[in-house]
């Protein structure tokens, strides 16, 4: 096990300014997917913090008052989009904090701003030699981690959202499409009535619903295809309208996505567009209708649009970070391993909103939580591709 410094650190490469962010660099969010506003502050020559310069131009600047006596240290390096998004980044830093004061190790943060970046960070953290693991959050690090994992083969790594073959890598996968079945059935069903609560409403006489996607993948796609899946077993005569940004941080073009569905008769709208969910969010208000939120509960990271959020399909990528720190803290990291986490273990999840919850008609809980079983006892099969 590498020794550790017991310090909070970031690195700066030549070849990254700009890309690989400060640990401060962030906003504050709650415990259900967020940042921590303690540990945000940007470290200064008041508070103790040092910088040194190597040869090659990368830069290390610690911070001295910080997990000392922590044996685990740990490099995460997040999807674009970066921290701040209240949903999928936020989620995965969250993981990483219930690891720092459960557990006792240290980690410290890149945010790549464009894929291209995902290279240089993970080699940047591997050729330091400090880190333990290295978790990779996204499945757009997957062609960059395939050929850093083969170069550093004496490196743990973690990757989630995808699967990379190979005895250094432990792969963490969701089943998204149970999650947003278990969402869409909610849709479909509130949209088939008339009902209010906060300051959104349903029509009862709606013909569709909406769907926001970030990037047209085959991963989002699976959101999508779950989504539909629910809205029909609820309501076969109910449409889905789909739209993809092209972009998991352009909440503007969500936001017009997001409209022009409600203009077409849309009650709800579901995202699973990172950051450009907030697009999604601030349509609704300005609607008065309803939207679900990902990967967070996001009534509760995005408490501003609570009273449109009607709930969440909550992906538990905390619950994956944590655990692969916690194989590595215990001896036992699962290179070569595949961690699928679906409705049965709680790793996808309708989490309904704050404060909506309790206005939704127990009949309707009812229903969701019967298809949610109906799915882990395979009685109902959740496409994955629309």
């Amino acid at each position: 096990m590498r020794s550790n410094s017991g310090r909070r650190r970031f690195i700066k490469g030549a070849g990254l300014t700009g890309t690989i962010a400060l640990a401060g660099c962030i906003s504050s969010t709650d415990n259900n997917g967020g940042g921590d506003e303690t540990d945000t502050a940007t470290p200064t020559e008041e508070s103790g913090s040092t910088e040194t310069e190597s040869g090659d131009g990368t830069a290390t600047e610690t911070e001295d008052d910080s997990n000392a006596g922590a044996d685990v240290n740990v490099g995460m390096v997040y999807a674009t989009g970066g921290l701040g998004d209240k949903s999928f980044n936020d989620m995965a830093r969250q993981g990483a904090l219930q690891a720092e004061e459960e557990l006792g190790i240290s980690f410290d943060q890149a945010q790549p701003e464009q894929n291209s970046d995902f290279s240089p960070a993970q080699r940047q953290f591997a050729e330091s030699g400090d880190y333990d693991l290295i978790s990779c959050i996204g499945f757009a690090q997957t062609d960059a981690l395939t050929q850093n994992a083969d170069r550093y083969s004496d490196q743990h790594f973690q990757i989630v959202d995808s699967v990379v073959d190979t005895g250094n890598v432990a792969s963490y996968v969701f089943m998204e499409h149970e999650g947003s079945f278990q969402v869409g059935h909610l849709a479909g069903l509130l949209t088939s009535q008339s009902f209010e609560a906060g300051q959104g409403s349903t029509t009862g006489d709606s013909t569709n619903v909406g769907f926001v996607g970030g990037l047209d993948v085959p991963l989002i796609r699976k959101f999508q295809a779950g989504y539909e899946a629910g809205v029909e077993y609820a309501n076969e005569d109910v449409d889905v309208q789909t739209s993809y940004v092209g972009s998991f941080n352009d909440a503007a073009t969500a936001r017009e996505a997001a409209l022009s569905m409600y203009d077409s008769g849309a009650d709800i709208v579901y995202h699973a567009a990172g950051a450009s969910g907030l697009g999604v969010f601030q349509a609704a208000q300005e609607r008065g209708k309803f939207a679900i939120g990902v990967d967070a509960d996001q009534s509760r990271s995005e408490p501003d649009f609570a009273d449109w959020i009607l709930a969440s399909m909550v992906k538990r990528v905390d619950t994956a970070v944590y655990t692969a720190i916690e194989s590595e803290v215990d001896g036992e990291f699962g290179g070569g391993s595949v961690t699928t986490l679906g409705l049965e273990s709680d790793g996808v999840a309708c989490v309904y909103g704050e404060a909506l919850g309790d206005a939704i008609p127990q009949d309707v809980k009812d229903q969701i939580a019967a298809s949610r079983q109906a799915i882990i006892d395979d009685e109902i099969s959740v496409p994955t591709e629309p």
